[in-house]
């Protein structure tokens, strides 16, 4: 069962998608696509799930499965963590939460669990 996923952003999804397949091996598991440009990728390799983002950043992040996302955002919220996207319902299917470790990592905790 997947849940911890690192989540890489890449300028040109579709270049990315086809040179991981093509380079280390992974594959193809899910793409998502609005007005014609990739907003989601998974991709993986044996039992282990990665992500691709639409953006390319300084930064990296992490996507990490939790049963209950409510209560994990109280305890962040609590011990003082800065959170950069509230905790909501997403359009598909999980309830999640973005926040900054202490080096300004993104960390996103939810209930979605990729599937492989």
């Amino acid at each position: 069962m997947v849940t911890i996923s690192p989540i890489i952003g890449y300028r040109d999804q579709r270049a990315a998608l086809k040179w991981l397949a093509e380079a280390f091996g992974f594959q193809e598991l899910e793409v998502h696509e609005a007005e014609g440009e990739i907003v989601h990728a998974e991709m993986s390799y044996g039992d282990g799930v990665i992500m691709l983002g639409r953006e390319h950043k300084e930064t990296s992040g992490v996507y990490v499965v939790v049963e209950d996302a409510d209560a994990h955002h109280a305890r962040a919220v609590a011990a003082g963590a800065r959170v950069t996207r509230e905790l909501s319902d997403q359009d598909y299917g999980s309830r999640d939460y973005a926040a900054l470790d202490l080096e300004g990592n993104e960390w996103y905790f939810g209930t979605y669990r990729p599937k492989i």
